[in-house]
């Protein structure tokens, strides 16, 4: 049986930075695990490349053409091989924008599928990580990994495969043809080439680091903005609109730096290309016009070169600028392999086994945990909850009721002692056969964006409209139910909106009667809701509550009373246990 996360190594305390500095050294790394999702494609991916092969060839052909219509048309007044250039102009150009059509159909037909396979690989790994994983990164920065830097890929997936391929083609070309002309003329011309190597070594070092500032600060930018957003009742309720808004300001300031940076390096760097350019060119002209002239160069070949080292920079000009995207998108992969090799601390062990329709015996014994090693939350607790019975943790903040419901639910494993329902060490078992016997109603209710029917449903998708209004009527929503007038297809916005807090926790509720569960927790969950919702709340748990094990986290008398066992917990420790007569 896997024992990880029991120990001082636990996960709890590891750090996302962590993950990002290791993967830093490993950058031929990113790539290899990207390549692979093109094989799907491959057939496409294949096909796209030969298509780069003819749009390169066409490109290539306009100097060579233009010195054989000057030397042998012109020069040898051969208006035979003038018409032959000209149609083959045309024909390369014809060749050039059929081929170059498909190219970048196809490309962008496979880059946009591996995106979208992508994106739907990393939201399902992230619903495959434990909740302790997404209580310790912040909201904003998950978006960002599913959004920006997807987006980040796209111009490396999509376009800079193909300008990388093309440019890379056409570079080699170029240089192959310079030495087939004139050899003297071509070494000349990459006199200006370690220049050039240096400057890109240069770059390509300084702009990485300013790229993966950028992807971090885009990252804080939205998690600034989806903490402010959510918390929007508590900002305004507190008048703190402006404090709101310098933090954000503070998160635009510290992206904008980070971009500015990566803008003033190009700025630098391009038109140092440029200039290299110039003065390659500049150099060719003047040696290649003396040639010309003492006899020993056609003007023919001439214009050929000065064509073709407008085609030597070109490349070289495209790939630099490919590289800023190349260090961007890498920098936007760094994080998003981040995230697929944050391996899951709670995964089913190879010998789980699928836990059978349990009665509800709920067993903890000498359970300790923290969510950081140096910080115990839980010290050696022990109790059995009884199949059936109606327990009630109590308790001051940060006593550990939360905490020890999230272990009876498996949310999180104990680094110490053990965890059964029936007998059976809730580790040994698949999550998923335990999920579905239980139900958990959270102390504010959330709810998706859809119908009320689909809200209702979501613990139980194959529940029937009556079973779903009945889960509804059985919590005290008639009124509610009488108050839409679409009923179950009442709209039902993005977290509950268009409902009062009432009404979304009594739908939390009969969502959760609705699963049929056998296991109930129930975290604060009358907390947040009216004293008339309360009461009606409070009544349907009197139907409820029979039969099922049920783990009242609360503070109110009226919900404690019920209780068969009372639990009263202080600083991870039981002090107390007994009925409400008892204690």
């Amino acid at each position: 049986m896997s024992t990880r996360g029991h120990g001082p190594s636990s996960h709890l305390a590891a750090r996302p930075e962590d993950d990002m500095e290791r993967m830093e050294q490993r950058p031929t790394r990113k790539l290899r695990k990207l390549i692979p999702m093109f094989a799907p494609y491959k057939w496409r991916a294949l096909t796209t490349i030969l298509l780069m092969l003819v749009v390169t060839a066409t490109g290539l052909a306009g100097p060579a053409l233009a010195q054989v219509a000057i030397d042998h048309g012109i020069g040898d007044s051969n208006s035979g091989v003038l018409v032959l250039t000209v149609v083959l102009f045309v024909a390369a150009g014809l060749i050039g924008v059929v081929a170059g059509y498909w190219q970048t159909y196809l490309s962008a037909w496979v880059g946009e599928r591996v995106l979208l396979d992508l994106r739907t690989r990393v939201f399902n790994h992230m619903m495959r990580l434990e909740l302790g994983y997404h209580e310790r990164v912040p909201t904003g920065r998950s978006v960002s990994r599913l959004t920006s830097d997807i987006e980040a890929l796209e111009g490396l997936v999509s376009d800079g495969f193909t300008s990388l391929v093309v440019n890379g083609l056409t570079f080699v070309g170029v240089v192959v043809i310079l030495f087939a002309y004139d050899w003297q003329l071509a070494l000349l011309a990459f006199t200006v080439f370690p220049l050039l190597a240096a400057g890109t070594a240069v770059f390509r070092v300084t702009s990485a680091r300013a790229y993966r500032r950028t992807r971090e600060r885009v990252a804080e930018v939205l998690s600034v903005l989806q903490e402010t957003l959510s918390g929007m009742r508590v900002v305004q309720g507190f008048g703190r609109q402006d404090h709101a808004r310098s933090t954000f300001r503070e998160a635009n300031d510290a992206y904008r730096e980070a971009n500015m940076a990566t803008i003033r390096l190009s700025g630098v760097y391009f038109p140092g290309i440029e200039l290299l350019s110039g003065v390659g060119l500049a150099v060719i002209l003047w040696f290649g016009s003396n040639r010309v002239l003492d006899g020993d160069l056609s003007i023919g070949v001439m214009v050929a070169f000065i064509g073709y080292m407008s085609s030597f920079f070109d490349p070289i000009q495209q790939l630099s600028q490919l590289y800023s995207t190349f260090q961007s998108a890498m920098a936007a992969l760094e994080k998003i392999l981040g995230v697929l090799e944050t391996e899951p601390e709670l995964a089913d062990t190879p010998d789980a086994v699928a836990l059978p329709s349990i009665r509800g015996d709920v067993d903890l014994e000498g359970v300790s945990f923290g969510y950081r090693p140096d910080r115990p939350v839980l010290h050696d607790l022990s109790l059995t909850i009884p199949a059936g019975t109606t327990a009630a943790l109590v308790g001051s903040t940060g006593a550990g009721k939360s905490t020890l419901a999230k272990l009876i639910a498996r949310f999180y494993d104990p680094q110490g002692g053990v965890v059964r329902i029936d007998g059976t060490d809730l580790r040994a078992v698949t999550q998923a056969s335990l999920r579905s016997q239980l139900a958990i109603v959270p102390q504010e209710g959330h709810l998706f964006a859809g119908t009320l029917r689909e809200n209702l449903a979501f613990g139980a998708p194959h529940a029937t409209d009556e079973e779903l209004l009945s889960a509804l009527r059985a919590v005290g929503g008639d009124d509610m139910l009488d108050a839409l007038p679409d009923g179950l297809d009442s709209t039902v916005n993005e977290r509950g909106g268009g409902l009062s807090a009432g009404q979304r926790q009594l739908v939390s509720f009969a969502r959760a009667l609705a699963a049929q569960p056998r296991l109930l927790i129930l975290d604060e969950a009358t907390s947040s809701v009216d004293v008339q919702t309360e009461a009606r709340i409070e009544h349907a748990m009197q139907a409820i509550l029979p039969g099922r094990t049920a783990v009242l986290i609360a503070h109110r008398l009226s919900t404690i009373r019920r209780a068969d066992m009372i639990v009263v917990l202080d600083h991870g420790r039981i002090l107390e246990r007994g009925s409400h007569d008892e204690l």
